[in-house]
Parts: C-alpha cells; sequence; structure tokens
C-alpha cells in the first residue's frame, strides 16, 4: 500500500480501465440529454393546446438551466492535475489556486443554477397553489438541473481517472 494514500482501503481495479472511462462519459452525456429532456419537454407542454392553465414557461424558467449548463462546461474545462500543479509547472506561477478558483466559480455556478430552480418551483409554482400539471413545470426545471449537476460530476471524474496506460512523464 502507498504511503501517499489517504485511506486505508485500496482503489478499486475496476475504476483504472479504459471502458470504466468510457461508460463514465456515456453516463454523464445520458444524465445531462436526460435532463434537458425533462426541460425541453416542460416548455413544449407549457406552450401546447394540452396546457390547461394560463402559465407559461418564460426566460426566468430557463436561467438555472442556463446557469447550470454553464457551470458544466467550466467544471469540465479543467484539468485534475491542474489542481494540484506546483509553482514550476505549466509555466507559470500559481496555476493551482487559479485552477481551484475557476472550479470553484464552476460549481458555484451549478450550485446556483439548482438553488435558482428551487427558487423559481417555490415563488413561481408552490406559492401561488397550482396544481399538478401545472406546477410539473417547476418540478421538470429542479430535475433538470439536477441531472446536469451530477452528469457534470460524474463527466469530470471519469475523464480524470488515472489510466495504467497513460504515461506519466516527470522531468
Amino acid at each position: 500500500m502507498s504511503g501517499s494514500r489517504l485511506f486505508r482501503f485500496p482503489k478499486p481495479e475496476w475504476m483504472n480501465s479504459a471502458n470504466t472511462r468510457t461508460a463514465g462519459v456515456y453516463a454523464a452525456g445520458a444524465l445531462f440529454s436526460l435532463g434537458f429532456f425533462f426541460f425541453i419537454d416542460a416548455a413544449t407542454y407549457s406552450r401546447s393546446n394540452k396546457n390547461g392553465s394560463e402559465v407559461h414557461i418564460n426566460f426566468v424558467d430557463w436561467i438555472p438551466g442556463i446557469c447550470s449548463a454553464l457551470g458544466m462546461l467550466v467544471i469540465n474545462s479543467i484539468e485534475k492535475t491542474r489542481l494540484s500543479a506546483d509553482s514550476f509547472s505549466y509555466s507559470g506561477s500559481g496555476v493551482a489556486w487559479k485552477a481551484r478558483l475557476i472550479l470553484f466559480l464552476g460549481f458555484a455556478l451549478m450550485a446556483g443554477g439548482l438553488a435558482g430552480s428551487v427558487t423559481v418551483l417555490a415563488l413561481k409554482y408552490v406559492v401561488k397553489e397550482y396544481g399538478f400539471p401545472t406546477l410539473y413545470f417547476g418540478v421538470a426545471n429542479v430535475i433538470a438541473n439536477a441531472l446536469i449537476m451530477l452528469s457534470s460530476v460524474v463527466l469530470w471524474i471519469s475523464q480524470n481517472m488515472e489510466d495504467d496506460y497513460t504515461y506519466n512523464v516527470a522531468l
């Protein structure tokens, strides 16, 4: 057992395979598309003739999803190795704290998107006591943002898994 491990339990061998990485990327894509499917479904239903209420999804409902998608883009553009970079690597100083700051901002965007969707659900649908066909618009928004957040975490973990076939060159 290596001395650099935090816990006593060894890392499972299945986490080092290329198939696990590929499955994680596909699972993240499925979660992302499922999240946007829920929201697009609610948006199209709100404008259809089957909607019995006067409440529709407008731009305020889209803002949390936009924040979550931007947060996902920011988070997954950062490599995991940049978070622990020393001052001499990557031809610059302070790379690690800059990467951590950008990662924090990405997670803040996603958390703001999820909190915004819960706020829209509460203020637009729950407080005004709408019934469930109309309440579904807010619930779908929360589900979409939660799935986008989960897909971002799955994608970041699966893309940054270390493989046995990856060469780590240290000069």
